[in-house]
Formats: C-alpha cells, sequence, structure tokens
C-alpha cells in the first residue's frame, strides 16, 4: 500500500476548491477567523457539484452560499444562527442544527456531522504549527477530524497561546492570502442597558470568574465592575470591553481555581485593537469548546458567574433563546453549557440579562406563557437570576407562585397589571389575594453594607418578593418584642401587615431590610420603615430588630438611615408612636437627634422630630461604619 503524501501544497483558491464534490459537507471557520478569501472561492467553484451542505457557527462575514441564487448548489445548515444566516433561515431556504455548543466537538470527530472538507484561516506557520488566532472553538476539531482540510494563511492572524495550533500537517492545501479580519465594534450602552449592567454587577462578588457574551450588555456590565476586586475570566468569547478592566487590573484571574492568572476563551469578537491585545499574549490562553464550554470543566472554578440573555422568558421561569414562535433567532449556543457549570460551581451564580421590552416598549419580554411554538433553551429548572432594566428577580429554588411574583416586579410596569391577572387565571397567583406592586424601578443606591462587632449588615430595600423572609422575621419575634413594635403580643399576623410593609413605592413609603448571610442565602434580621400621613412632607416611622441583634447599633443605623433618605425626598417631619414602657425606642429617638417632642397618648406617646434636628451631618458622616 502506498502512503499518502501529506505534505501541505500552495494553491490558489480556486485550484484548492477543485477538490469539491457533490453531496459533500464543507465546514468554514468561526466569527472573525471566516476565510472570506476561501467562503467567495467556494462560491465560484460550484458550477460542476450540486447539493453541498456549508456548516459553521456564528460568522461575522458575509455568507453568499445562503442566497437563492445558489439554490441546489450549496445550502447552508446553521449550528448557530448570526445575522448574515438569519433570513435565509426563516425563509426556508437555510436549516438550522440546535446543539449544545459544548457537544459540537463531538459531533464532527464522532461521525454524526463528518466533515469532508475544512475551510479555515491560519497564521504563518512556526515550527510546524499553525495558531487558529481569534477562533480556536469548533474550528480545531473540525480541521482535526476534516478528510480534507484548506487553510487560508493570513498575516493578519494573531499568535496565541493554549491549545490552540493545527499540525501543518494535518493541512492538505495552503494558500496564502492576507485581508484585515472581520472585526464587530462595540455596541453603544443606552439607558436601559446601563441600568441591567448596574444590577448584574452588584450581583457579581470581588473574585468571581465571569462568563459573558458580547453586545450591549455585557458592555454595560463590564462598564459597571471597575470597584470590583480580582476577577477572572473563563468564557466561551470575550469582546473589546474586558481590554479597560485587564489595563486596570480587575480582571486579573488571581483567584481563580481553574487557570489562575489566566483569560480562559475559545474565540474573541471585537476590533483590531482586541486582536492585537491577545496577539503573543500569554494571559490568554485558548481552548477548543469542548473544553471551555463543558459544564464539568466550568464548575471547577469556584465562584463562576454566567451572564447571557434571552428573548422571552414565561412567568414559571421558562427561557426562550434561539426562536419566538416557529421563527428561528439565533442558537442553543453556550448558554446552558454555563448555566449548568455555574449552578455547579461553588459559590456560582448565573444570570440572565435582558431589556423587559421589544419593539420600541410595545411589547413585554416578559409574559404569562411563551409564544406558541417557541422552543425552551433553559428549562425552569435551571434559571437562577433574572435582571432587567427594573431590578433582579431571583427565581432558584422558588416556588411558581414566588417566580410569578419576582418576574412581574421586574417587568414593564405598563405590563405588570395584565401579567397579575393573567397569573391569577392560570393558577400561578391566588385568584383573590391582593399582590402589591412595587415601584418602578429598584433602587440599587439605597444598598449599603455596615459591620455591626462580629456581623456583617446588608440594608437593601425590602420588595414584594421578600415576603417569605419577611414571614420567618415576623414570627421568630418574641411575644414581648412584638408586643413592643406593634402594642398586642401577637402570635399570628394578617396579610394586610405583610402587604403594609411590602408595598412600597421608595417616596411615599419605604422599607429597609437589614439581612446577614446564612450559606448562600440570606436573613432578614431588622425592618426599617417609613410611610408618608396626610400631612405633606411628614412621615411616621417605625424600626424593628431580631431580639438577638438588639444592642449593637443595627436601630439606631436604620434611624439614621431612613431619616437621611427622608431628607433627600424633602420630608421635614418624622414621627413614631411608641409604646410608654419602650423607654430603649425613646433613648435611641433622642441619641439621633437634638430635639425629640413627645405627647403622651394613653398607652403610646408620639414622638416627633424634625429632620433639620438630625444629628447626623450627613451621608458622609451616617456611613463611616462601612463595610
Amino acid at each position: 500500500m502506498t502512503a499518502v503524501d501529506k505534505t501541505p501544497r500552495f494553491q490558489s483558491a480556486s485550484e484548492a476548491l477543485q477538490v469539491l464534490r457533490s453531496g459533500e459537507r464543507v465546514f468554514v471557520g468561526s466569527g472573525a477567523a471566516e476565510p472570506k478569501h476561501l467562503v467567495q472561492a467556494l462560491c465560484e467553484s460550484v458550477e460542476n457539484v450540486a447539493d453541498v451542505e456549508v456548516i459553521h457557527i456564528l460568522t461575522l462575514g458575509d455568507a453568499p452560499y445562503a442566497q437563492q441564487v445558489y439554490e441546489g448548489k450549496l445550502r447552508h445548515n446553521a449550528l448557530f444562527i448570526g445575522s448574515n444566516i438569519r433570513s435565509a433561515v426563516q425563509q426556508g431556504l437555510a436549516d438550522y442544527t440546535p446543539c449544545f455548543l459544548h457537544e459540537v466537538p463531538s459531533l464532527f470527530r464522532d461521525g454524526k456531522l463528518p466533515i469532508d472538507v475544512a475551510l479555515i484561516q491560519v497564521s504563518p506557520p512556526r515550527d510546524g504549527k499553525c495558531s487558529l488566532g481569534v477562533s480556536v472553538d469548533v474550528i480545531k476539531s473540525a480541521a482535526e477530524s476534516a478528510k480534507y482540510v484548506i487553510a487560508q494563511i493570513n498575516t493578519s492572524m494573531p499568535w496565541v497561546h493554549g491549545e490552540a495550533h493545527v499540525n501543518v500537517s494535518d493541512i492538505d492545501v495552503f494558500v496564502e492570502h492576507s485581508e484585515p479580519l472581520c472585526e464587530l465594534p462595540s455596541a453603544p450602552v443606552g439607558a436601559v442597558e446601563a441600568w441591567i449592567g448596574r444590577y448584574i454587577a452588584r450581583l457579581i462578588e470581588d473574585g468571581s470568574t465571569l462568563q459573558l457574551g458580547v453586545g450591549k450588555i455585557p458592555n454595560a456590565v463590564l462598564s459597571a465592575l471597575h470597584s470590583k476586586r480580582n476577577l477572572g475570566i473563563h468564557s466561551e468569547m470575550v469582546s473589546d470591553g474586558v481590554l479597560s478592566l485587564i489595563e486596570k487590573g480587575v480582571l486579573n484571574g488571581q483567584s481563580k481555581t481553574l487557570h489562575p492568572n489566566k483569560h480562559v476563551v475559545s474565540f474573541c469578537l471585537g476590533t483590531k485593537a482586541l486582536y492585537n491585545a491577545v496577539h503573543e499574549n500569554e494571559d490568554f490562553a485558548f481552548y477548543p469548546s469542548d473544553y471551555v464550554n463543558s459544564p464539568f470543566v466550568v464548575a471547577k472554578n469556584h465562584k463562576m458567574v454566567s451572564i447571557n440573555s434571552a428573548l422571552q422568558i414565561d412567568l414559571t421561569g421558562q427561557v426562550a433563546a434561539d426562536s419566538l414562535g416557529s421563527h428561528f433567532y439565533s442558537g442553543v449556543g453556550g448558554q446552558v453549557d454555563f448555566i449548568r457549570g455555574a449552578a455547579g460551581s461553588h459559590g456560582g451564580k448565573s444570570i440572565l440579562g435582558f431589556p423587559s421590552t421589544a419593539k420600541e416598549e410595545s411589547i413585554s419580554r416578559i409574559v404569562p406563557v411563551l409564544s406558541e411554538g417557541t422552543g425552551v433553551v433553559t428549562t425552569r429548572a435551571d434559571i437562577d437570576f433574572v435582571v432587567t432594566e427594573y431590578g433582579i428577580a431571583s427565581l432558584k429554588g422558588r416556588t411558581i407562585r414566588e417566580r410569578a411574583m419576582s418576574l412581574i416586579q421586574v417587568a414593564h410596569p405598563k405590563f405588570r397589571e395584565e401579567l397579575i391577572k393573567k397569573a391569577k387565571k392560570l393558577g400561578y397567583l391566588d385568584a383573590d389575594q391582593p399582590i402589591p406592586l412595587a415601584a418602578t424601578r429598584y433602587e440599587i443606591h439605597f444598598e449599603r453594607t455596615v459591620v455591626f462587632g462580629d456581623i456583617e449588615v446588608f440594608f437593601r430595600p425590602l420588595k414584594p418578593t421578600d415576603a417569605k423572609r419577611l414571614t420567618s422575621f415576623l414570627y421568630s419575634h418574641s411575644l414581648d418584642t412584638t408586643y413592643m413594635r406593634f402594642g398586642v403580643r401577637r402570635e399570628n399576623f394578617s396579610e394586610a401587615v405583610f402587604e403594609d410593609l411590602l408595598a412600597i413605592d421608595y417616596h411615599n413609603s419605604l422599607a429597609i431590610g437589614g439581612f446577614v448571610k446564612e450559606g448562600n442565602s440570606q436573613r432578614l434580621i431588622a425592618v426599617g420603615r417609613f410611610y408618608l400621613t396626610e400631612h405633606e412632607k411628614q412621615a411616621d416611622l417605625a424600626v424593628t430588630v431580631d431580639g438577638a441583634q438588639q444592642g449593637k447599633g443595627i436601630g439606631t443605623y436604620l434611624v439614621n438611615y431612613l431619616t437621611w433618605i427622608a431628607k433627600e425626598e424633602g420630608i421635614s417631619k418624622l414621627s413614631a408612636q411608641v409604646l410608654l414602657e419602650n423607654r430603649e425606642m425613646l433613648t435611641l429617638f433622642q441619641s439621633c437627634f437634638d430635639h425629640v417632642r413627645v405627647e403622651s397618648r394613653n398607652e403610646y406617646v408620639q414622638a416627633s422630630f424634625l429632620v433639620d434636628h438630625w444629628k447626623s451631618l450627613g451621608e458622609e458622616d451616617l456611613f463611616l461604619s462601612e463595610g
């Protein structure tokens, strides 16, 4: 048997494509690594062939092979639908194969999607190898399993580190043609994306490892992370947005438990600045998708945070990400890969961030049920955090009723009443239960972390979805504590009490909760609130602290904090109804204000104090103890 000569040859693109035969499957390199010169030659080489399938994941260049003029000659099969072939797929001129990104390499290798000819783009060779540059993802497996490999050598292709190279001996034909790589400039961030970015940044702890994509929301998230410390990257892709955080030292990978000090990716999409940054940069490590996207590999990163998007989500938590109805828009991609990887990570969390509406606020993305025909990409059992420009909904471990309430609170305000009606009709919410609606938007700037002796307390506005935490808090009180707070030794509380405490709008009424960490959850240990009276610019004030945490200064802090907020809202006078026996509360008020007016009212006293008599000088003085 004669040995096959695998010495690579140099040919023109048209000469190299003469190998193509009818009925074969052709792979095209991904993203910014699409070999544009070879693609054009492919479309010019189909006169004598028929029924050739062109397969790839997302590409940035043109996709002439998906045009109707090539019908019968070339037909595209999208493993992920990009904007360049979306119309063809929706018109039935191209196909779509749903698949998890981490499984694509095995589809090539195992023969479920065998490749006859691979068209790839590489750097000039060094020491018997070529770098795959800006896209390793599924290209490496395609090149290693294809029957015939044609590689476009491009001097613009960066040389990258990691498992990112192919042997020259594995390439059948080289085509020398240098051209600029495809670029994807950063999308401008608007007000909606900025709010989403702020909320998502709030969920990201120092030392986290991040996965995020490309577009306005990832850019907004990255812009909101400049005060964080020791973040890392383990992501199927990165864009230009990471560069400033790397330069500032925020993204340094020092806390990573897998590949510490390395930015692990499978491809990058951006501008020439990004491509120059990864060139010969040992801080970046490029690996194939079956490694980077493997949920088992992802889970090895402690504090893994996945950040993805969605087209639509129903009130139970089912997520549409690749289609709406019978129309396919994108693909399964790596969303589920990283959501499940983050779920297995120690301290990990997954986040879906998207605008609450579409088509200029005419359509709600949060819906009672998914549109007919829509496929579920992320199941209701997988979902963790959902973020819109109106706040954060935490769904993991929550009931259908709690999920519906949470998602309604972060829906666009003009759709909330209708969502409540539909949720009640579907049985997700109690038909007769009044549903307190929160303010238009969750006010993240009211969040504070303060240390009191041996405990750290996180203060934030209460939300209607805090009902269970508030229930546990109130029922944890001793009879004496409930007597001091409510004037009776209550063993049971009416729904009206909870509704009153949770129906807040941040202006006429506000409730601030103090939370302490317990494992991966938070327990409510203090509540302070004010609500406007019938007298303009006057508000009633109330504070309750868990009995075991009293005497640490938490109550004093809440009174000061609520007074500062009241001052910012233009409230001039505060008052509180206090039992005669509750000397501790009166002493607390006197410690916060220069003058407290006390009026006896049977077993109560009405304590009143002017905001102008507040002893604290302002926010800076108030938060000296902030953690």
